[in-house]
This record gives C-alpha cells, sequence and structure tokens, in this order.
C-alpha cells in the first residue's frame, strides 16, 4: 500500500508549481524585481498603519505643551536693544564717574571681583562664591540671567512679559553732575526707541519690566529747583505702567517691586546654600548686637550717631565698625566677621530708608532690628514674610531719642527666642541671594527667580 503524501496539495496544481519556478528562476536572474516588490510592499504597510494608526497633524505642538507646562505663568521676551543702552554704559564706565565705583561694580559680569580676602573667614570650599559685587549691580546680574532663563522665548507673540535690558543706573550715574537734559537722554531715547515697537502698542507697556540698579529716587526727579537729583525716567508717561524691579520702592506706587540689593555672596548650587546656612547657625556669637555704620555730620541729632554712641557706651554687649574711620561699602570683611560675632544687627535708614546692610547682615545669620517700617517690611514683600516678628525686631525710634536702652530691649529675648528667630533668618537666605550660575540653584528659588516668577504673576492675573 502506498503511504500517503506528507503534503497533500503539493502535487495537486502541477501549473502553481511550474508557474513558482518559473518567478523564482526569472527572479534569481533580475534581482531588480525584489527591490521593487519589497518597495511596493512597504508602501503598503506604511500607509496600512497610518490609516490604522492617525499621527497628529501637529507634533511639535507636543513640545510646545511639555515646554509651557514648565512655564505655567508664560515666558519672557528680551529685547535687543542698541550697544548704547547696556554694553556701551558698562565699556565707558569711568567717563563722568566723581566716585569712580561703577568699573568694579560691572566687572566680572556685575558680580565684581573675588573676594578673595574673606580667606579663613568663610569655609574654604565657599571661598569662590565670594566677591566684591557692588550695591548697584543688580540690573546687569537680571539682564545676563534672563538671557538664559529656562522660560525665555525668542518669539514676541508668544511672551507674557517684555524685558527691556537698559542700564538705567549706570545712565544716570554717568551723568549725574550733568545737566538735565544730559541725565534724561538715554531715558528719552530708551523709550522712544521701545515705543516704535509693535509689541508695545499691545498694552501701553503694562506689559513690559526692568530692573534697576538704583533706589527708585534716583529716577524721580522732581521740578523743584532744590531737588536737582539723578534722572526722571520713572516720572515719564510712558513709564507710568512699566513695572520696575529696583531695590528701594516707593510707597504707594505698585509698579515698584522692592527686590534685593545683591550681597557678596553668589552660590554655585544648592550645597553652597545648605553649606553656608550650617555655617551660620554654628557660629559662636560673642556680642548680643552690632551696629556698622556711620553718623551724618552735617545732620543735628542725626539717628546713627545715637546708634553709635549707645553701641560705644555697651562695649561689652556691642560689636561697633564705625564706617567714618574704615572702609565699609559693599560688604568688607571686617562687615562680615562682625555680622557672624552678633546676634542682633542694628539697621536704621541710610541715606534714604533701604540699606545693602539689611541683607548683609542676615546672610551672616544676624537677626536684623529695625526702627522704620520701610527699611525692610513694606520693601521687600516677596522675599520676606509677612510676620516680621519671626525674623526681626522692631524699636520705635522715637523710644531711643528719649532715651531707650538697645542693650535692654534685646536682653529680654530667651535663647530660644534668638535660636527660633536665627533660624527663620538662615531660612530666608536662598531668597536674597543671586546664583552665580546662569541656570540658578535647581529646584531652590533664588532672589532672581522669586522676583521674575512674581512679574509674570502679575502679568498673567491682569
Amino acid at each position: 500500500m502506498a503511504l500517503p503524501s506528507q503534503n497533500p496539495k503539493k502535487n495537486q496544481n502541477p501549473d502553481l508549481s511550474n508557474t513558482l519556478q518559473s518567478v523564482l528562476s526569472n527572479c534569481s536572474i533580475h534581482p531588480r524585481l525584489w527591490l521593487i516588490i519589497t518597495i511596493l510592499s512597504l508602501q503598503v504597510l506604511i500607509l496600512f498603519i497610518t490609516r490604522s494608526f492617525p499621527l497628529p497633524l501637529f507634533p511639535a505642538a507636543k513640545t510646545r505643551r511639555s515646554a509651557t507646562g514648565e512655564c505655567p505663568s508664560g515666558r519672557v521676551y528680551v529685547y535687543d536693544l542698541p550697544a548704547r543702552f547696556n554694553r556701551d554704559l558698562v565699556d565707558t564706565c569711568n567717563d563722568s564717574d566723581p566716585w569712580h565705583w561703577r568699573c568694579g561694580a560691572v566687572s566680572n559680569d556685575g558680580f565684581g571681583p573675588r573676594a578673595t580676602e574673606l580667606a579663613g573667614i568663610v569655609p574654604e570650599s565657599l571661598s569662590p562664591a565670594w566677591y566684591w559685587t557692588n550695591q548697584f549691580a543688580s540690573e546687569i546680574l537680571y539682564h545676563n540671567r534672563l538671557l538664559n532663563y529656562k522660560c525665555r522665548t525668542l518669539e514676541p507673540e508668544s511672551a507674557t512679559a517684555f524685558y527691556m535690558p537698559f542700564y538705567a543706573g549706570l545712565a544716570v550715574g554717568k551723568y549725574l553732575w550733568q545737566n538735565q537734559s544730559m541725565r534724561d537722554r538715554d531715558c528719552a531715547m530708551l523709550l522712544r526707541w521701545v515705543q516704535s515697537k509693535p509689541f508695545w502698542g499691545r498694552s501701553n507697556g503694562s506689559d513690559h519690566f526692568i530692573a534697576l540698579g538704583r533706589i527708585t529716587w534716583d529716577f524721580r526727579r522732581m521740578d523743584q529747583p532744590e531737588i536737582d537729583w539723578g534722572s526722571s525716567f520713572i516720572n515719564m508717561p510712558a513709564m507710568r505702567h512699566v513695572t520696575r524691579l529696583v531695590v528701594e520702592r516707593a510707597p504707594r506706587d505698585d509698579y515698584d517691586v522692592g527686590v534685593p540689593y545683591p550681597t557678596g555672596f553668589h552660590p554655585r548650587s544648592q550645597s553652597d546654600i545648605v553649606q553656608w546656612q550650617s555655617f551660620v547657625r554654628n557660629q559662636n556669637r560673642t556680642g548680643l548686637f552690632c551696629f556698622v555704620g556711620a553718623a551724618r555730620a552735617d545732620i543735628k541729632n542725626d539717628f546713627r550717631g545715637l546708634l553709635l554712641n549707645q553701641c560705644r557706651n555697651e562695649s561689652d554687649s556691642c560689636r561697633l565698625v564705625d564706617c567714618a574711620r574704615t572702609e565699609c561699602a559693599n560688604g568688607r570683611t571686617r562687615n562680615m566677621e562682625t555680622f557672624l560675632d552678633s546676634d542682633f544687627c542694628l539697621q536704621p535708614r541710610g541715606d534714604s530708608y533701604t540699606r545693602r546692610s539689611v541683607f548683609d547682615c542676615m546672610l551672616a545669620g544676624s537677626i536684623p532690628v529695625f526702627f522704620w517700617f520701610r527699611t525692610a517690611y513694606g520693601q521687600y514683600e516677596w522675599f520676606l514674610p509677612g510676620e516680621p516678628e519671626s525674623y526681626s525686631v522692631f524699636i520705635d525710634p522715637r523710644d531711643v531719642r528719649n532715651g531707650r536702652s538697645i542693650k535692654r530691649v534685646l536682653e529680654r529675648f530667651s535663647r530660644e527666642d534668638v535660636r527660633k528667630m536665627r533660624e527663620k533668618v538662615i531660612e530666608l537666605i536662598p531668597n536674597f541671594v543671586y546664583a552665580k550660575t546662569i541656570e540658578g540653584l535647581g529646584s531652590t528659588r533664588d532672589a532672581f527667580d522669586i522676583a521674575i516668577d512674581g512679574v509674570l504673576k502679575r502679568f498673567r492675573e491682569r
């Protein structure tokens, strides 16, 4: 008996078998046919897949949505101003400058020279993060950070905020001792330039902002002959609705936003912040309080003179740096040593209501003692907590004039009270330092991050 075939269909159609053999024979002779068949098959497969699983029409939209998610309050467009409004002011920093401070302020991208003199006072590993930064350098620091800001856009149509990188503080300083028209010239030219751009008209400037390196009063010159100081930049009509980031704001002007004076500490990482906080927390402080400042000899019964006298008379409890006898500007070595050694630091008003010394003192973990609300409480609301008693002491200046002892006021705080206030001060340190890296400090927000986030949220909510 014949065995059944293992492939019964193989011989059922001899014509088909012959045809296949013919095709295979031809393919071996014509390999191009295989290429054609492969290409056609791939096209059919692609057509089938695209019909079964439709792709988005605009795949880039997903990228934009993802990026927008990282910038929930919007994006910043940085105007590319003519060099005369920023770079040229840096390059000509010595021109018409009676104090010759500006070249130091603008060197090293605004950070100033390295503070090598602090070696032995600050931890060795943190020494590279310290600079002699000028108190008027913020407009340069903000510009450099915004050029590399994660939420910067190169498309003005998508911007929530428009930044004008005009170094108005350098401009007014350059012409401070010349006539009013010279002091206002660059300011007026800047406003004409920006008003010629289409996006100014979108909101008449209310979605524009600027960083000003000097106090607001240096840009609010009045028409009275006896008040002949600074420029009238902020008083110009076009500036009426522009938000100004300024180291001292005017009361009752919501377009002025007080931002911290730059200190000398510019952390490179979150680790720098944590290490510095630990360092100041563990300081052995031998002084109850301190005062770093000078009296105004031209002012009768000057309040700072009263503080100097109290400090001298309480030398067992008070550490004194008389700035009439030694250089105190921009956070000198003696200042830092004094703040690090004191539980409290006296912070009267300076030539205006604010002082950079407020932030130098707090950076050292010393608790500030204020005498005017406008020195801090009404100035830096985005950066300091709404409960001033949690990190500071307030003494009415009239009480001091009437003979009240500052030492006795401060001695009433228990060691636990002092510890809690100091811990709050240390917790606030990231809020008022400006990072050295252009990318910032990662998840830790510094003063720049808080300021720009605040501007974007303000514009978004309007």
